[in-house]
């Protein structure tokens, strides 16, 4: 396949082939070496030093070993009850036609990134505009791209420096005081954590409860199932996450020994792209895998999909993103049970990016 940046590379799309891949310790995330292909012209996401999505064992191992306490199911169920506060204002307020995008997901994901993180409340719309500019792969030069890198990781390093001031129980605070017995985070890495953090929490929270409900709307027996019992919110959402994963197509990952997949060989040196979206769309695993159903993940031994990826690197955000998604489309359906497209879905325009979502999505409450 050919990438945004014009390099070309092999996609790994069978279920088996990908898995082999994330879990594979010939399988590298070290990429920032020239020569090798990019996703994106201009400084992204593979040139960050540091982030854990870009380390590779033994220093991948002690990050992880550092922050697990911080991810774990019972820390994040402590923000549940905020981030339903936030999504049920939100909804409150439309009394008439909205837009899911913009005036719900954005918001929404925006306000619960920051609430979680302590991002004072006069600052949220700079950070927006920030993590829009440094995501995006079509619109943003790369010097814009490289300009809101910059002044994103002073900001952050500023907001560390007052949590450290006035510590509490913030997301950031819990990350400053995180350990293995007597390591910890260094000051980098600690920045480099936050920015991860709160730039792929705010794009991913956004384009997930788009998706979900342009693709609740579009196979409409569905959301009026959903409707009717509101309990199906967490199968719901895992169909949401195998149907149109987050964020883009997977990251890219250097052999640097042979790779033996069902497939053939990955020979030593070449970059390949582990494709987690169309590995959740192998029907060898998801039976009639182009049918959305919401209660698929309410089968007894189900496969689980790989919309956070698999092996070493398996989201550690995964159970917060879960828990804003449940969230996010609960306060919908409970409240705007009769919810509906203003326009004919088909003619809904998508972004050209890496987080393909819907430009609008206008409805009405019904």
């Amino acid at each position: 396949m050919t990438l945004p940046s014009g390099d070309k590379v092999m996609m790994l799309v069978r279920y088996d082939d990908v898995i082999a891949a994330l879990t594979s310790p010939a399988s590298s995330r070290r990429l920032a070496r020239p020569g090798l292909p990019r996703m994106v012209q201009g400084p992204g996401i593979d040139d960050v030093p540091g982030v854990i999505i870009n380390l590779d064992p033994p220093e991948h191992t002690r990050y992880r070993r550092i922050m697990s306490s911080v991810f774990s199911r019972s820390r994040v169920e402590r923000w549940r009850a905020s981030a339903a506060g936030i999504a049920n204002e939100l909804v409150d307020g439309f009394t008439g036609e909205f837009d899911v995008v913009a005036d719900y997901a954005l918001r929404l994901s925006s306000r619960v990134i920051c609430h979680i993180m302590g991002v004072p409340q006069e600052r949220q719309d700079q950070f927006h505009d920030w993590t829009d500019a440094f995501l995006s792969t079509s619109e943003a030069s790369a010097e814009a791209r490289q300009a809101s890198y910059g002044a994103f990781l002073g900001y952050i390093a500023e907001l560390i420096n007052s949590h450290r001031s006035n510590q509490g129980d913030d997301l950031i605070d819990l990350l400053i005081q995180a350990r293995d017995q007597e390591d910890r985070l260094t000051e980098i890495e600690l920045v480099n954590t936050v920015f991860m953090l709160l730039a792929a929490g705010h794009e991913t929270l956004t384009t997930m409860i788009s998706r979900g409900v342009y693709r609740l709307l579009l196979a409409h027996e569905q959301w009026d199932a959903l409707a009717a019992d509101p309990d199906l919110v967490k199968p719901a959402v895992e169909e949401i996450l195998r149907f149109d994963g987050p964020g883009s197509y997977g990251l890219l990952r250097l052999a640097t020994d042979d790779i033996v997949v069902q497939s053939g060989v990955i020979s030593a040196g070449r970059v390949v792209l582990p494709n987690p979206y169309a590995a959740d769309h192998d029907p060898s695993v998801f039976p009639d895998p182009g049918r959305f159903d919401i209660r698929r993940f309410t089968t007894a031994g189900a496969s689980p999909h790989l919309a956070f990826g698999h092996g070493p690197h398996y989201c550690l955000g995964a159970n917060l993103a879960r828990m804003e998604l449940q969230e996010g489309l609960r306060a919908l359906v409970k409240r705007l049970p009769n919810l509906r497209p203003v326009t004919a879905l088909h003619e809904v325009e998508w972004t050209a990016d890496g987080n393909h979502r819907p430009i609008r999505l206008p409805v009405i409450p019904g």
